[in-house]
């Protein structure tokens, strides 16, 4: 196990090595302005039956979200999968430029999982996800954008221009991954833990720094 520990972080750091331009730091926010965030902002969504601090806690500045494979859906009425996840309220949008910025820890075992998503598309219903499978971030269950993520923090920069329908994801200023969106007429962001196939029992993930911009006119 350590082995194969220390292959995966090695092949990690080779991956960045290539593809990342270290010495050369990049100001993701720049012609960005920075939108107020408060509580009223953060709509954590749960299990119906459980509540709220069971599922979800927020302590020295870190939303810590946790789901179990057996837990309900956030209604009753719901068919959708378990979820512990944060929507972020009053910032919908259908146009412009827009970024999430935050910083995210996945612990160990933690698999089957979306950690981050921007909702609404047309015909499908989200325009990007970023799921965690045996340790790997994925888009979607497609394409491997970091082979190891585990037990450490990371800072996400996710950047969506609506009208050029382009979405690109940062880790640590380093540019992942850029793909084309999936259209509809309005999105917001979301991010904790969304259970997706082949999930682990018990599902986690981390959050602080949390931020929404919006691309200066």
């Amino acid at each position: 196990m350590v082995l194969l520990f220390i292959l995966r972080l090695s092949l990690f750091q080779l991956m960045f090595h290539h593809t990342c331009a270290w010495d050369q730091p990049i100001d993701l926010t720049q012609a960005f302005t920075s939108l107020p965030l408060n509580h009223s902002n953060l709509v954590v969504q749960r299990p119906y039956d459980v509540p709220e601090d069971q599922r979800y806690s927020f302590i020295d500045g870190v939303h810590k979200l946790w789901v179990y494979s057996t837990d309900k859906s956030h209604t009753n009425t719901s068919k959708t999968d378990p979820r512990t996840e944060i929507r972020i309220h009053g910032y919908d949008y259908s146009s412009g430029v827009w970024q999430f910025e935050g910083y995210g820890y996945v612990p160990s075992g933690t698999s089957g999982v979306c950690i981050m998503q921007i909702f609404g598309a047309y015909p499908h219903a989200t325009t990007l996800m970023l799921r965690v499978y045996n340790g790997s971030l994925s888009y979607y269950r497609t394409t491997v954008l970091m082979p190891y993520i585990y037990d450490r923090w990371f800072r996400l920069n996710v950047i969506h221009d609506v009208d050029a329908s382009n979405v690109k994801v940062y880790i640590d200023e380093c540019l992942l991954y850029e793909t084309k969106g999936r259209g509809g007429t309005f999105h917001y962001f979301k991010f904790g833990v969304y259970s997706e196939n082949n999930r682990s029992y018990y599902m986690e993930s981390c959050w602080k720094g949390i931020k929404i911009l919006k691309k200066c006119d």
